[in-house]
């Protein structure tokens, strides 16, 4: 019995330390790969390499590099699938060739690594889900190489009982001849002497003194092709394609410029990471901002010929589908920016990758950024939006004339901030969207540009209304822009002791010949009364007998001279 319990005791012992053993495998397995040998073809790693951290691992090996002590860098990479014999001299050669590929891929900064062992993600907010977690396995670089991606990883070895070492994979070292190929010197580089390859702040001697030539090389064939284009517009006949070639003189200088950089730095040159990744990005955001604003241009150009043909001169004398085709115009355009912008955006992200090229370090900045841009842009985004209002409501159109601020103006053009409206006498008045639709206005040509015009005349009791009448109505039927002759009237609309108004009506085509056949008619008026009723005229009259005025016996009065006439105003005729 005694023995039995004994076994039982020594089964359970057993299966709790296989247990704990298989525990104990598990987790070293997340912490670190597990290998008999490492590099066995090197000698002891000097003790300038240091291992136990992803940071130090690489600056170790950049800084081992940059002094071309590429024996030494050999050490910090896993060497496994050579053979021993050769893993001294490839493994030389690898660590040479991959510290040119970093050096222009993509730019690698130590400081930005885990300086823990174990490589845990250390966030004291607690918003990374794996903080706290060993890491095994990290990624340095992604780099494409005839179409296709390679990483460049970093993995922690441990071999038997010594203490886990950081070391670049087997797996990215076996592309490293294909991307040398496509990251490895230029043809002007191999031909740099030795001296002027040493290095100055980020970039080396010879970088400093060829990047200025580069860019005052590409600036020139910029300005040429500037020149050019500039030319052709002007030899061009006169029409849309010589419009349209005097718009993208600019934007067609920088699409060049950019093609012959990026040709330059495929084939003659190239540069260290820092130095191509902002040239790289720079290109980039160039590129699609010059051809989107050609696109623009070219929508611009047929909206142009669009309103030559439909449209024509910008006022309301046109009909009213045809000004409301051209707002919906103004309005696709708008639409068409805003298209292409986020496109543009989203395609320049995109290429340049930009939180892996520029760090993680935006995010921290980025609500700040966003908080910034909310409050500097508010006026922006409230026209934008108000722009859009306008386009959807259309409370005004293109070549509509409103009443805005005591001024008439035509609509000239909607626009995403401003509104630019064309005066009377032909200066223009550009309004912020949003301060327009704040303001209240009339518009004069909401459903029809047809307009009533009034002249009102001050005249004495005795004037002969009929007679005004009849001359009036043959008056404004000679002028063209009167129109609906039928509703042409006449009234006395007020009278005091001395004197009636009379108030003439008539109906014109649009607000602005009328306001021209307004003026004809009073000033022919004013000339038939004149010229054949001066007793027409209102006069002050100052009593000096108790004789009724009115009866045949005419009191003894004093008449004031008449008057100036004036404008027609009612009271440009009273006078004491």
């Amino acid at each position: 019995m005694k023995r039995h319990a004994i076994r039982g005791l020594l089964v359970l012992v057993l299966m709790v330390s296989s247990l704990c053993l298989a525990q104990t495998q598990e987790r070293d397995q997340l912490r670190w790969f597990t290998v008999d040998s490492l590099n066995t073809g090197l000698d002891a790693p000097p003790d300038v390499v240091k291992r136990l951290t992803p940071r130090d691992s690489v600056r170790s090996f950049l800084e081992l590099t940059k002094q071309q002590d590429f024996g030494a860098a050999a050490h910090l990479l896993n060497l496994s699938e050579l053979p021993p014999a050769e893993q001294r001299k490839e493994g030389s050669e690898l660590a040479r060739q991959l510290a040119e590929i970093l050096r222009r891929g993509e730019w690698i900064d130590a400081s930005n690594l885990s300086g823990r062992q174990d490589a845990a993600i250390v966030d004291p907010a607690g918003q990374n889900p794996r903080a706290g977690q060993p890491r095994r396995n990290l990624e340095l670089a992604s780099l494409s190489a005839n179409g296709e991606s390679y990483d460049i990883r970093l993995a922690r070895y441990r071999v038997d009982e010594e203490d886990p070492v950081w070391l670049i994979t087997p797996d990215s070292l076996s592309p490293v001849p294909l991307l040398y190929k496509e990251f490895g010197p230029s043809w002007l580089e191999e031909h740099v002497p030795q001296r002027f390859k040493s290095t100055f702040g980020m970039l080396q001697i010879w970088e400093w003194i060829i990047i200025p030539i580069f860019l005052v090389g590409t600036a020139l064939v910029g300005w040429l092709v500037h020149v050019l284009v500039g030319l052709a517009a002007r030899w061009l006949p006169s029409g849309l394609l010589s419009i349209f070639a005097g718009q993208v003189r600019v934007p067609m200088a920088f699409v060049v410029m950019t093609l012959v950089a990026q040709i330059l730095l495929n084939s003659v040159v190239s540069f260290s990471a820092v130095a191509t990744t902002s040239f790289r990005i720079l290109m980039i955001t160039i590129l699609a901002w010059s051809i989107g604003v050609i696109a623009l241009r070219f929508v611009d150009v047929i909206m142009l010929k669009m309103k030559r043909r439909l449209v024509g001169e910008i006022d309301d004398t046109k009909p009213r589908d045809e000004r409301k085709f051209l707002t919906s115009l103004y309005a696709l355009r708008r639409g068409i920016i805003l298209v292409t912008v986020v496109a543009v955006t989203i395609y320049v992200l995109s290429q340049i990758t930009l939180f892996e090229t520029l760090g993680m370090t935006l995010l921290a900045s980025a609500s700040i950024l966003t908080v910034l841009l909310g409050i500097a842009g508010q006026a922006v985004l409230g026209n934008i939006l108000s722009s859009f209002q306008v386009s959807l409501a259309k409370p005004i159109r293109i070549g509509d004339l409103i009443l805005f601020e005591d001024q008439w103006c035509y609509v000239e053009g909607i626009f995403y901030t401003f509104i630019r409206l064309r005066t009377w006498d032909e200066r223009r008045l550009v309004v912020p969207v949003q301060y327009f639709t704040s303001k209240p206005f009339e518009n004069l040509s909401v459903k029809s540009a047809k307009m009533y015009r009034m002249i009102e005349l001050e005249l004495h009791l005795n004037a002969d209304i009929e007679c005004l009448r009849e001359k009036f109505k043959e008056f404004a039927e000679a002028e063209k822009s009167v129109i609906e002759h039928h509703k042409l009237s006449c009234f006395v609309t007020a009278q005091t002791e001395a004197a009636q108004r009379v108030t003439f009506y008539l109906m014109t085509s649009e607000p602005f010949a009328g306001w021209e056949a307004e003026m004809n008619v009073r000033e022919k008026l004013l000339g038939f009364i004149r010229d054949n009723h001066p007793e027409w005229w209102p006069r002050q009259l100052v009593v000096t007998s108790n004789h009724d005025i009115a009866g045949s016996e005419r009191p003894t009065t004093r008449s004031a001279a008449p008057p100036a006439t004036g404008a027609g105003r009612p009271d440009a005729g009273d006078s004491t």
